[in-house]
Order: structure tokens, then sequence, then C-alpha cells
């Protein structure tokens, strides 16, 4: 085996493996599963817990406007033209309407018993009890578990706290009242209204035990429509159909049939109302106009009766009897057209097409009246002044009488208006099937909530983990890998001198090796020391280094135990820690640390007094890392160290050393120039390919080849390439594990 290091060869990063992100997904099946059990247990209690919402649904119907008695078709197309789907439902859901219903309903006021934190409310929609019974309480007298009503017609509070929840107690008198300070402001008995100040409540009923609290809020009036407008959901079935379908949603089933009953009622009484309010119009121009015609008709009759007596005459000439005819006619005409004209000018502007129809049958009948004037004018004098005085006469009794019956008419269509809308269906609510929530839905969501979460969790854990799971990426970058150790299942039981695991007794060791040498770790072990064997033939001495990138490696596990195994297979096997400031290889070998590696460097001993002879692993001896020194690198970096490894190379077979991390501290770089191998310890998923490489180029850069990579806790993992081992092992008859 030579020391030329391999050229490192290039790998597709923007690969992606399919079989690798499948096998990432098994991996963490647990993962994804302990997820997903938690969602959907999460979404089968909210399921359970959520309060159940209802929708209440009524349909109403949009009709086109018609007279309300027959033949009084003229007179309804003085009314207005029906009104659009579209523009009845934007009435529906105005302020007019619905502000009338909040005012109504008192929904303006928001009552809501103290309920026990997160199960209270479902266990009292959960009680059943008659009128007035009451759940015996659970955990605390001032909640509320079942059976308590408040209902309040009127509440008024300061400003400040509109919309600011207070609290409403209820006690052996009556009730007590107190602010968002819960500071008391109001007393008083229910069905008697009470005031104080700014203060001032009309409880109607109240049921609940002596110190049960509700929450009471007093919003704007505005803030409630508004509310209300957003709930209340209004559209037309079909095109042009003109039904309209209205839902609201509530958690009182009942109190959502109240509103929703409430918005059909009041829009059609305002439907009635705004129809009849164009007729009651049309009816007072015409009674403050009849006075007028009355009076103008009387000084008509009465200046023809003084003609008649002054020229003593009251006959008209065949001729004039026919022009007067045509001339009250006209007249007739002209007049129900001035009796029109307030009405189109209120509704109608002068360049509208029902305004130049009206003003061009004007101009018509006037032309039609002075050309009779002109005919009248060649009649003689008499005859003139008598047209012209009956002419009046006749054209004020009719105006008079026309006007009379178009009071009468209109007097009956007020009288009888209906509207043109009206509830097909009232309101009803399916209490069987709330709206919400969808229990199963809900629970099916949280399933796939729950896994795809896992999914997700355990595809970033994979995406942020770049640690190292496949040999072959190590070997990429040249540097050898001699052994993949799995990971033990027995170490994590024996810990770290004893502290995770059973505690060791004076005769007893924490080595894998020793307690239980047909774990498969130690048989990665010994093919490992295999390896080293034909490694270390080209060696400079017998010193093998061992070292690692970061902490938490197992370099140490590595070291303790190759160096058991070396020194049973009767090896004579020196453990040097030279962790000065956090080697713990005294605890598995369960010896004093009071003499040792730092006490030597620092002359306070000799290397005979800190070295320690086990006779639990063959010819293995050992050397703690001695009193934590305030400077490791300097005393590795001394003569003394170099005159140390002189002095011990040669009585002993192997010296395995075990260093700190190189990233670390440079402890590992000083240590390395002395030793003739230096391994390194990758472990399984923890060092990412570029810390290994970095580490690489840190020993190089010290003069410190690395000879190759041991690759510990390999475990077995789909979404990687497994280093190959078998599951080959002997049991003696007395280990068992």
């Amino acid at each position: 085996m030579t020391d030329t290091p391999k050229t490192p060869q290039r790998t597709d990063e923007d690969e992606i493996d399919l079989l690798a992100l499948l096998g990432t997904l098994w991996d963490g099946r647990w993962r994804i599963a302990a997820l997903t059990l938690v969602f959907t247990m999460i979404g089968i209690i909210y399921a359970l817990l959520a309060t159940p919402v209802y929708r209440a649904t009524s349909l109403v119907q949009v009709e086109e406007k018609s007279g309300s008695l027959p033949g009084m078709e003229d007179l309804s197309s003085l009314l207005g033209s029906s009104s659009t789907a579209t523009t009845e439902i934007q009435l529906i859901k105005s302020r007019a309407v619905l502000g009338q219903v909040v005012d109504d309903l008192h929904l303006d006021i928001v009552v809501e018993p103290n309920y026990f934190p997160v199960i209270g409310k479902a266990v009292a929609r959960r009680f059943v009890g008659s009128e007035g019974e009451l759940a015996e309480p659970l955990f605390g007298e001032r909640f509320a578990w079942g059976g308590e009503d408040l209902s309040i017609s009127r509440m008024a509070v300061p400003d400040v706290e509109l919309g600011e929840p207070l609290v409403l107690e209820a006690t052996e008198e009556g009730w007590r009242l107190y602010n968002s300070q819960a500071e008391p402001v109001l007393e008083g008995v229910v069905g008697q209204p009470s005031e104080a100040g700014d203060y001032a409540l009309m409880v109607q009923a109240l049921t609940a035990r002596p110190g049960t609290t509700f929450e009471v809020t007093k919003r704007r009036r505005y803030s409630a429509i508004a509310e209300l407008q957003e709930d209340i959901s209004a559209s037309e079935q079909g095109k042009d159909s003109g039904i309209i379908a209205l839902s609201y949603e509530n958690e009182d089933y009942r109190l959502a049939e109240q509103v929703l009953d409430e918005v059909g009622n009041n829009y059609v009484r305002q439907n009635v109302e705004r129809n009849s309010a164009e007729a009651a119009k049309s009816l007072e121009f015409l009674r403050n106009k009849l006075p007028e015609v009355k009076r103008e008709l009387e000084a008509a009759e009465e200046q023809l009766n003084e003609y008649q007596i002054r020229a003593e005459t009251i006959d008209i000439s065949a001729e004039g009897e026919a022009i007067l005819d045509q001339v009250v006619e006209l007249e007739k005409q002209i007049s129900q057209l001035e009796i029109q004209r307030a009405e189109i000018e209120q509704r109608f502007r002068p360049t509208h097409p029902r305004y130049k129809a009206w003003l061009s049958q004007m101009q018509e009948l006037k032309q039609r009246r002075e050309e009779l004037d002109k005919r009248i004018g060649g009649l003689p004098e008499t005859q003139q002044e008598l047209i012209r005085l009956r002419r009046d006469v006749e054209v004020g009794n009719e105006t008079y009488l026309q006007m009379l019956s178009n009071i009468q008419q209109l007097d009956i269509a007020r009288a009888g208006t209906v509207g043109n809308v009206r509830v097909v269906d009232a309101a009803a609510v399916n209490v069987e099937e709330p709206v919400r929530p969808k229990k199963a839905l809900v629970v099916a969501v949280a399933f796939l909530l729950g896994a795809f979460i896992g999914v997700g969790v355990v595809l970033i854990r994979a995406a942020l983990n770049r640690g190292v799971e496949n040999p072959e990426q190590i070997e990429a970058l040249g540097l050898p890998v001699y052994a993949g150790i799995p990971l033990s299942e027995t170490q994590p039981e024996l810990g770290r001198g004893g502290k995770h695991g059973r505690r060791s007794s004076a005769h007893q060791t924490n080595l894998l090796a020793v307690e239980n040498p047909a774990d498969l770790a130690v048989e990665a072990l010994r093919s490992l020391r295999t390896s080293l064997h034909f490694g270390m033939m080209d060696a400079k001495n017998n010193i093998l280094m061992i070292s690692g990138p970061s902490p938490g490696v197992g370099k140490t596990f590595v070291s303790t135990n190759l160096a058991a195994i070396m020194a049973l297979a009767d090896q004579r096997v020196l453990l040097i820690d030279a962790d000065m400031r956090k080697g713990f290889c005294h605890e598995i070998f369960n010896t004093s640390n009071d003499r040792g590696l730092s006490d030597v460097l620092s002359g306070q001993c000799s290397a005979e007094e800190a070295i320690h002879c086990s006779d639990m692993a063959g010819f293995l001896s050992f050397m703690p890392r001695g009193t934590v020194p305030p400077n490791p690198s300097e005393l590795l970096m001394g003569q003394r160290f170099d005159e140390l490894v002189q002095k011990l190379s040669p009585q002993y077979d192997l010296i395995i050393i075990d260093t700190p991390p190189i990233l670390a501290v440079t402890d590992a770089a000083i240590v390395g120039r002395h030793a003739g191998t230096t391994m390194l310890v990758v472990r399984f998923g923890t060092n990412p390919v570029k810390e290994v490489d970095l580490t690489r180029q840190r020993f190089e850069q010290n003069g410190v080849f690395v000879k190759g990579v041991i690759f510990n806790a390999v475990t077995q993992k789909n979404s990687a390439q497994r280093y190959g081992y078998y599951s080959y092992e002997y049991r003696s008859v007395n280990n068992s594990s």
C-alpha cells in the first residue's frame, strides 16, 4: 500500500437519486408515523371539542311590479319599473334592513358564558336537561357547565368600554356588572332596569348559579351591522330567475333562524313601504292641487253667470257648440299633462326620452288649441266671450272630477300595496348536520397534514444533515477507508465510565472488546487490526495516532477497543490519552487520573509512574491524560514529549495515541509529527465531506499524512449505500447479547 494520495473524483451533486430519496423516507418512517399520529389525534380532539356551526337558509322571490287592482295599469306605470335581483340583493344587505335586525334582536350585545378552558364549552354543549335545570359543576362554581342562560334587552356603557368585554356575575339577589378593570359598576335584579352613571342594563332573564360569570360586550351599532353584512350570504338562483337564496351561519341555530326571518320580514316590509311611498307622494301632490282647481272652477262659473245675465243670452250657436266641445277636450288633455308634469320633472331630467315625449305631446296640443282659438275669433263677439267662459267652466269641472278620481284610486292603491317581493321559504336549519366542523374531513386533513409535515421534516433533516453516509464519498477525496465499524447496541449500556449503564466495579472495565467480544463492532475492529498490520509495515515507527475532525465521532471508543484487541493478540500495546483537555480514557479503564501524560510532560512524575498495566486485556498498558494543564499544546511541543516517545517506542509493539479533534485544537497536528501512522475517525451521518477534506488539508499543512479513515457508527440506512459487513457472529456459553 503506497502513501500516494488518490486523485479526488468529481461527483455530480445535482443528480437526484430516487432510490436514495425513498430510502430516506423509509429510514424516517417512525418519525413520519409519529407526526402523522400526533396531528391525527389533534384533528380528532378538535373535531370532538369544536363548537358546531349551523346554517339557516331561506328563499325570497322578486316579482315584476303590477297594479294592485284591475284597470290601474296606467297608474302603476307612474310608480316606476321593477328592480333587478342584483339591486334587491344590495337592498337586503343594506344598513336600513340589517340595522333594524340588529336593533330588534339586540345583536350589538354579545353574551358568552365563562366556560372552563378547552373542554368546558364542549361539556356544556352536551348537557341535556329540562328548562331551567343546570348541570353539576365539575371544577369550579364560577364556570358554566350547561343550562346557563343570560338575556339582555338593553345595555349602555361609556364610549371607552365599547367593544371591551365586561364581566357579569350572577348573585343571590340578581346580578353584578364589572368593568374592563374588574371594578363593580352596576348591580340589579332580573326584570328591572338599572342605571348608574354612564352604565345602564336591563336583564330580562338569568339562569345560573350564584357566582357564575358571563362575558358581556356592548358593540357599536355600525360594527354589528357590518359584521352581519359579512356573515349573510345572498345570491340569485339561476340567471334572471328573480329567486334570491339567503343563508346565515351561527353557533346557535335558533338565533340563525331568528336573524334570517327578521331579515326577510324587514326586507318585505320596507319593500312595501318603498312602493307605497311613491303612491303617497302622488296622492299628496293631487290633494294639494285640488283646492286650487276647485277655486278656479268656482271663479269660472261665477264669471259665466255674470256674463249671461249682463249679455242676456244663454245659448251658443251650433258652430260655437262644436268648437267648444273640441276646445274642452283639448284643455282636458292639457290639464292631465300638467298634472303629470310634476311627477315627470321629479323622476326624469329634460334630456330623458320620457320627458321629451311629454314635452312634444304638450306642444302639439297647444298648437291645436291655437288653431281653435283662431276659429273662435271668427265668431261674433258675444259668442266668443260665451264660448271662452263655458270652456273655462267645463275644463275646470272635468279637471276637478279627474283629480277626485285619481285621489281615490291612489288612496286605494296605497292601502292595497303588497310589494313585489315575498318570502317563499321561511328560515330553516338542519340541526342534524352542522356545516362546520366536518369531522371526517377534519380528521382526514389532519392525517394528511401530519404525513406531509412528517415527510417534510424527514427530508429537511436529511438535507441539513450533510454527514457522510457512503464510504465512496470519502474515497473520492483520496482517503482509503480501512474499516466500517457498525453502531454497537451494547456500548450504550456500558456507557462512559458507568454513567449511562451499570456502574463498574474495581475489577471491571467499560471496554466493549472485553465485555462483549462477539459484538459486530468488535469484529469490525479485528478486521481493522488486520488492515493496520499490513498498512503499518512501511511506517517510520510503531506509533499510531488516532484523531477526528470534530468531537463526538468515537475516536476514544476506537482507540481503547483497538488497543484491547491488539493486546489480546499477544502484542505489547501502550495506549496514551493525549487529549489533556477532555480525555476520559481513565473512566473506561476505571483507573485513577492523578498521574498521567500532563504530569510526565511537566516533570511531576516519571513515565513508569504514569503507566497503568491492565490484566483485563492481555499485554495492554495505559497512560491517562493526567491533571488538566493550562497549556496542553506547549507541553506537546516541548522536548520532553519527543524524548518520551523515543523512550517508549522500543518497549512496545504498538503505541496508540488518542488525540483531540484537529479542527478544534492543534494538539493532533503536533502529535502527528511523531507518529508513523495517522488514522482519521469519521462518524457515519455526522461529518460532512467538506469537513473531512478540510481535516486532511489541516494535517497536510502541518506535514502529517493521513494514512486512512475509520468509518465509525455505521447504521443500516436505506437512503445510503451501507459499508459492507455481515451479521455473522459467534456466541460463547458464558456471553449472551
